[in-house]
């Protein structure tokens, strides 16, 4: 499935202006592509040949005038799924209808980069925070062509009860979550690293001890040797 809008944001070119792999950073939920573009300047020092891309989502954000939102999060509670972590498999599962129909968006968005560049799907990484992270690991595995690679930062599997029927790749995935997550707990990514190595992906989870609901350095320099490695 397609869909009749290119999503679009900041770029960052290729430091050596020569692009040989690309990624595409996903934001999370109520900001926009500017969000995630200012980490780019880090990763590009290990991936001098690296063009960055990070589209806005495509919808405007529910909560918040000047946001954008992959899909709508009004029904979602992480007090809730903090108090009663055995309901947080049906919860996201609630989030997984609006995350399924927006990977068109990133899909499309895929496709058009590799066009641009002329790399392969081998050569494209997708980095994703929060909302962004679900949107990466919704769309990177049902592609026919499989992608160097996802990062995953404070996010979550959504729908993982049907994720194995519809697996067509298996990217390897670097999920990275902090224990002290008000937003996204840390259970989430938890039930992803489960949900993903049991159905043949190689993923492994990285949790940082106090973090709440962002990126911190050790992150960041997690996400760029993964990046190094799966795009060399």
């Amino acid at each position: 499935m397609s869909t009749d809008t290119l999503l679009s944001g900041p770029t960052k070119p290729a430091a050596s202006d020569t692009t040989k792999s690309v990624v595409i950073f996903l934001h999370g939920y109520g900001a926009d592509g500017n969000d995630l573009i200012g980490l780019a300047p880090h990763l590009a020092r290990a991936l001098p040949d690296t063009t960055f891309y990070s589209p806005n989502a495509p919808f405007p954000c529910e909560m918040s005038p000047f946001g954008r939102q992959w899909f709508s999060l009004a029904e979602y509670d992480p007090e809730f799924l903090r108090r009663t972590p055995e309901t947080m498999s049906g919860a996201l599962a609630a989030m997984a209808e609006g995350a399924r129909k927006s990977a068109a968006y990133v899909d499309d968005f895929i496709d058009h980069v590799m066009e641009t560049h002329g790399v392969s799907a081998d050569k494209v990484a997708l980095v994703g925070f929060s909302q962004g992270t679900m949107m990466s690991l919704q769309t990177a595995p049902r592609r026919d062509d499989e992608i160097a690679g996802v990062v995953g930062f404070s996010g979550a599997l959504l729908g993982e009860q049907t994720f194995g029927a519809e697996i067509k790749s298996r990217p390897p995935m670097v999920l990275v979550h902090g224990t002290a997550d008000p937003v996204v707990p840390i259970e989430a990514s938890r039930l992803a690293k489960e949900t993903l190595a049991a159905n043949g992906i190689e993923v492994s989870l990285h949790e940082r001890p106090g973090l709440q609901h962002g990126i911190d350095e050790e992150g960041l320099r997690i996400a760029a040797g993964f990046l190094t490695k799966v795009l060399a």
